[in-house]
């Protein structure tokens, strides 16, 4: 039985609390947030929620969610994303991933794949791409060095292009405020934690959800590699590729992305 309850509230997790915000009617499906922007789901999620029913929360160390304490674990991040869905009363779940929250979730898929109904991943991080674990430790260098304001600059540059600014102050209203809030939790934790991430072809097979793999044409040469080692992983996955989108299409494109989401689900 769910004791799903709609509106913005804190769920205790296991050991930590999360914000987790709730909306629309339909199976759940959980929007696990990704890195340095704690609202980038949102619009996607306001897209769902015809659909679904869409919980989206924060993580540790992020917007009203408790700190974060310890190194960064994909690992953990999983881990409280299954403790959610338990503390919802949710047995399982679909589960979106986008970005950092794309390792989160094929960590959560491979380690308790009972939870995940099926997985949709946007993009996520390319930590097989030797180009960007080197711009990774030069951001982090980065922040210690110039600190929040300059880094963030500097990666949001890297993934959604020069007009990043215009992009967030038109879709997420104050976004970058809570993103230079949150950059402690991004630059010192989430970082080093894709670093440590280690998922293979054998940790792969584990996973049994339905796949579907969400991307833009315009996204780079690392996010292209990243698709190629998906397909390659899961043969059977589904894959499309927006036209003209970057890695910012959850902002960019969040009507595409759920009529791609919901035509998925809709055929399991």
């Amino acid at each position: 039985m769910s004791c799903l309850r709609h509106g913005v509230r804190r769920v205790l997790a296991g050991e930590v609390g999360l914000e987790v915000v709730v909306g629309g009617t339909g199976p759940p499906l959980v929007l696990i947030q990704t890195g340095l922007l704690a609202e980038e789901c949102a619009p996607l999620a306001d897209a769902l929620a015809r659909d679904f029913t869409t919980i989206r929360y924060h993580r540790r160390g992020y917007a009203g969610s408790d700190p974060v304490t310890g190194p960064g674990s994909i690992s953990r991040d999983a881990r409280d994303c299954a403790a959610l869905l338990a503390a919802l009363g949710l047995d399982s779940a679909h589960v979106l991933g986008l970005s950092y929250s794309g390792a989160v979730a094929l960590q959560l898929a491979a380690d308790a794949p009972d939870r995940v109904r099926s997985l949709v991943l946007i993009e996520p991080p390319p930590v097989h791409v030797a180009e960007f674990r080197s711009a990774s430790i030069e951001l982090q260098r980065e922040y210690r060095a110039a600190g929040a304001a300059v880094a963030l600059d500097h990666l949001m540059g890297i993934v959604s292009g020069p007009d990043w600014r215009a992009v967030l102050d038109r879709q997420l209203p104050g976004a970058r405020a809570q993103a230079t809030a949150d950059a402690s939790t991004f630059f010192t934790t989430d970082l080093p934690a894709l670093q440590t991430w280690t998922f293979t072809a054998a940790d792969a097979t584990r996973v049994r959800a339905p796949l579907l793999y969400l991307g833009g044409t315009a996204s780079g040469s690392w996010f292209a590699e990243v698709n190629d080692l998906i397909t390659t992983w899961f043969p059977h996955a589904r894959s499309l590729l927006l036209p003209n989108a970057d890695h910012g299409l959850a902002l960019t494109h969040p009507t595409a992305l759920a009529t791609a989401i919901t035509t998925f689900a809709a055929e399991l």
